[in-house]
């Protein structure tokens, strides 16, 4: 039996064809090496294909957003520079990568709110407040509003989610999963204007002036669509997570143990200052962003979303969040005596983070060669010329582009960078059709979203690894993936089919937008 199982029963009873398919991919995925030899031998894959792909002259031309034409073609990374390139690049590659920094820096102040007992404390309070029904939407939904704060979700929402499961006795991984697919598959869904919207429409507005110089395609061009889009994401989560992920997973048989008990006086106590640290924190970042002067808006343009200090300071703003009031609870509860305290439990977080390091730096190398050889751009742009000759229509066209975007974000990570090479293409395509660019820009956003969770080139990814392996040391890529596919294709079918009904019903994807150009 595999060293997983021992851990993570999964139930062999009363199996239906989807647990047994799904059996299948995790003891599939469970004979493949270590996920760092896994990356591993991919980069040397890569490094490999890139010199095939440069000799035979492998190469795509597609517009881009400034309208200009590009040529992209294979590089080698066995040639002279190419080999220079991987040596030279190791470090910077390491250092660069998106996710590394993030999470460390997030996890100072989420460490410190761990180890000093706030998370634990805050977590009991809310499972013993919370019915146990909608403690799995709960943990959903979290996910889908987290990515208002861009990536912090993952880093934060995601190991919530586990804690949040094992402290009510269900398995940890379930909570884990359900986290990781609100945060990730519904990660265009939100009930608030997010980050994404701006960036996308920026994308789509370039693109849709192709055909009409003065188009414009606003942040809020899929708000309502999207807020309706949070219920049914968080409906389907919970369904997935509570049919067919938790009762797969079985009874959790680890080690980790949290059993539910009432809050001391002195944990009270500490929950009341760290609220009000809280409270106190939030206002003083308030008065650096709301005033029309705010000193973390835009010097320029005075906007809080976008390019602004306020985005750009984002992560060290939520380690403060959960760093002060984690600091707060620490003295009153008395879990800190003294600075000394306070320096091992920050440093305690880190000591856990060895094995994400080592996945960082095979995930960073892996990534950028990708990147470095033009195989991700020439895979996407292969995939968006096939579905333009295929000359498909009206609703089968638009589940198409949804399928072709899934399936590119398999390879291409960035949603941004999809967009700018796919938006050239489709948005004019979809306009001479009678669709509108918000329409177009709705239909990638789906495909984006669902398959996250399933794509190990998904930058953080080696970042949901390492946090399974706090409950499953050896937890392999085939029991994660094999775990989320449910939600993948129950995301990808529910809301497609929610967006086929949007167009059949005339509803606006938001404020004055509609599917159809006038």
């Amino acid at each position: 039996m595999n060293t997983i199982d021992s851990n993570v029963q999964i139930n062999k009873t009363g199996k239906s064809i989807t647990q047994r398919l799904l059996d299948i991919v995790e003891k599939i995925g469970n004979r493949l090496p270590h996920p760092v030899t896994i990356f591993v031998i991919f980069s040397a894959l890569v490094v490999i294909l890139s010199e095939v792909a440069a000799r035979y002259g492998v190469a795509v031309t597609f517009t881009a957003v400034d309208k200009t034409t590009k040529d992209v073609l294979a590089v080698s990374l066995l040639s002279a520079d190419g080999i220079r390139y991987i040596f030279s690049s190791a470090v910077t590659n390491f250092t660069g990568f998106a996710p590394l920094g993030t999470v460390l820096v997030a996890m100072l102040g989420v460490g410190a709110a761990e180890s000093t007992g706030l998370i634990r404390a805050t977590l009991r309070q809310l499972v013993l407040s919370t019915p146990g029904h909608l403690i799995t939407a709960t943990v959903v939904f979290a996910g889908i509003m987290s990515n208002i704060a861009s990536d912090a979700g993952y880093v934060v929402l995601v190991p919530l989610g586990a804690l949040v499961f094992l402290s009510v006795g269900r398995h940890p991984l379930a909570g884990l999963a359900a986290a990781f697919a609100g945060v990730s598959g519904g990660f265009s869904a939100n009930l608030l204007v997010g980050t994404l919207d701006p960036l996308l429409g920026g994308i789509s507005t370039e693109a849709a002036r192709f055909i009409n110089p003065a188009y414009v395609v606003e942040p809020t061009a899929n708000w309502y669509f999207m807020i309706a889009s949070t219920f049914l994401i968080t409906l389907i989560g919970t369904w997935v997570t509570e049919a067919i992920v938790e009762p797969r997973l079985g009874k959790y048989h680890g080690e980790h143990e949290e059993q539910i008990e009432q809050l001391e006086k002195h944990e009270t106590r500490g929950l009341v200052a760290a609220a009000i640290t809280a409270l106190v924190f939030v206002l003083f970042v308030a008065l650096l962003i709301v005033p029309e002067g705010g000193v973390l808006r835009n010097p320029q343009t005075a906007e809080i979303l976008g390019s602004s200090p306020f985005m750009a300071g984002l992560v060290p703003l939520i380690a403060l969040f959960f760093f002060f009031p984690g600091l707060a609870y620490g003295i009153a509860a008395g879990t800190i005596k003294n600075d000394k305290d306070i320096a091992r439990a920050v440093g305690k977080s880190m000591n856990t983070m060895g094995d994400y390091l080592l996945l960082a730096f095979v995930a960073g190398q892996f990534v950028a060669y990708f990147a470095k050889t033009n195989l991700g751009t020439i895979i996407a742009v292969t995939g968006a010329d096939f579905l333009k000759a295929t000359g498909m229509t009206g609703i089968p066209l638009i589940v198409a582009f949804v399928l072709v975007s899934g399936f590119i974000n398999l390879f291409i990570g960035s949603a941004s960078a999809k967009w700018a090479i796919m938006a050239p293409v489709f948005v004019p395509m979809f306009m001479v059709l009678g669709y509108s660019p918000e329409l177009t820009q709705l239909s990638y956003r789906i495909g984006d979203s669902v398959t996250n969770i399933i794509s190990p080139l998904m930058a953080y990814f080696a970042v949901i690894v390492a946090f399974a392996q706090k409950y499953e040391k050896d937890i392999g890529l085939g029991t994660l993936i094999s775990v989320m596919i449910p939600y993948s294709f129950s995301f990808m079918i529910g809301w497609t089919l929610m967006l086929i009904a949007w167009l059949y019903a005339g509803l606006p994807l938001g404020p004055g937008v509609h599917a159809l150009l006038p």
